[in-house]
């Protein structure tokens, strides 16, 4: 009987639904983005990744991204005398190169990323095509995303010109492509995002006056150690000497601070930064589903309205209260139930698309579609309850004269 009653009015009940169908769809997919978005960010922890201790100066007790107002202090010198600490295997400086475009052939894209780095940030990598650059050569690697921004896409062999923000252009060769969809570290963001890596000599130029002379400053530092257990005495050793006789100490502003993160810190810190984003944007959504129950609750307001001489000849023939109560639960249960069975699937494909378009991995939260089901089922519910005790509550004599 419910169900020929929803069948009967199909209009209104899809009408009725569509506020379901739009807040499930919406929590699906903003769940659904947040655990693709995590896990591109995050990835599994493990292999030399687990050995790597990241390092920056930034304003204390700031909290953000890794690297969030990170400042250029990490001097060469500093950069030697902590590669030679007891079980540190290498130091990765990390820099960025101002540039005003990119040139290939005859053309020009000015949305790149360009990055300075040294060889060693490569031990490990996986390349579409070529190799890793050579320290000191006019080189450059490049990611998907950037090779494939111009009118032809860039292979490796080709040649394309960096032109500096000061107006000049420096013609590189192109020696490597890295592999899609990954991201190297915490500080990369999206594989979406182009980016050309460059050797640090001769690209990087950020400079201070140290002791009379001009040597470079970089932002960002990756320390690997030599294995998972020195981890520990690496960072404490790292952090001794940065705090006390490193060029750093010197240069770095009086309110900021060092902060020296292993991967599993700061894979935390951006996990719980996306899970409360994440939190942030579903708690809207779930206005959806309130205007959703909402409308359910009115449309079964009208729907005992409309049916009080149906209810009274029920009443009328033996029908008890709670038969009442079931009838018109059950009606407000399935349409939250439709809502939730239409929504999960436009949620998937909504997050689909917008994964595709962002170029992350889709993660699919299992553990959301049944909350779905569930809000949809709770939703109808709590929506059909007054409804239904209203319609049990109607006298058969009173709804028998009803015209």
């Amino acid at each position: 009987m419910s169900w020929r009653s929803i069948r009967g009015h199909k209009l209104r009940s899809s009408l009725t639904t569509l506020g379901v169908i739009i807040g499930v769809a919406a929590v699906i997919a903003l769940a659904t983005l947040g655990a693709s978005v995590q896990a591109s960010i995050i990835g599994d922890v493990g292999g030399e990744e687990a050995q790597q201790i990241y390092v920056w100066v930034g304003p204390e007790g700031q909290q953000g991204a890794p690297g969030a107002g990170a400042q250029p202090v990490f001097s060469d010198r500093d950069i030697d005398r902590l590669q030679a600490i007891d079980g540190v295997e290498s130091v990765i400086p990390r820099g960025s190169v101002p540039i005003s475009g990119l040139r290939y052939g005859n053309d020009t894209v000015a949305r790149s990323d360009v990055v300075a780095i040294t060889p060693a940030y490569f031990d490990g990598a996986e390349f579409e095509s070529g190799t890793a650059f050579s320290s000191g050569a006019n080189e450059v690697v490049l990611n998907t995303a950037a090779a494939t921004q111009f009118d032809r896409n860039v292979s490796v062999g080709d040649s394309i010109a960096i032109l500096r923000a000061n107006g000049s252009a420096v013609n590189a060769s192109v020696v490597g492509i890295l592999n899609g969809s990954a991201s190297r570290g915490p500080f990369e963001g999206f594989a979406s995002q182009p980016r050309v890596y460059t050797p640090t000599d001769p690209f990087y130029e950020t400079s201070v006056a140290i002791d009379g002379e001009n040597r470079r400053v970089y932002p960002l530092l990756t320390v690997v150690a030599s294995d998972p257990d020195t981890v520990e005495p690496v960072r404490e050793e790292m952090l001794r000497y940065l705090e006390s006789d490193s060029d750093a100490v010197s240069l770095m502003p009086t309110d900021y601070s060092f902060s020296a993160r292993t991967n599993e810190e700061l894979l935390q810190q951006v996990q719980d930064l996306l899970n409360t984003l994440t939190g942030f944007v579903t708690g809207i959504a779930v206005i959806s589903l309130i205007v959703g129950s909402i409308g359910i609750a009115n449309i079964m307001l009208v729907s005992v309205t409309e049916r009080t001489k149906e209810i009274g000849i029920m009443k009328a023939v033996g029908a008890q209260r709670h038969d009442v109560i079931q009838l018109f639960l059950v009606e407000a249960v399935m349409l939250g139930l439709l809502g939730a069975l239409l929504g999960t699937p436009l949620g998937v494909g909504t997050a689909y698309l917008v994964a595709g378009y962002i170029d992350v991995p889709l993660t699919f939260p299992l553990e959301w579609f049944a909350i779905a089901i569930a809000v949809g089922v709770l939703v109808g519910v709590v929506a059909g309850l007054y409804p239904a005790w209203s319609a049990a509550r109607t006298d058969p004599i009173d709804a028998l004269r009803y015209e």
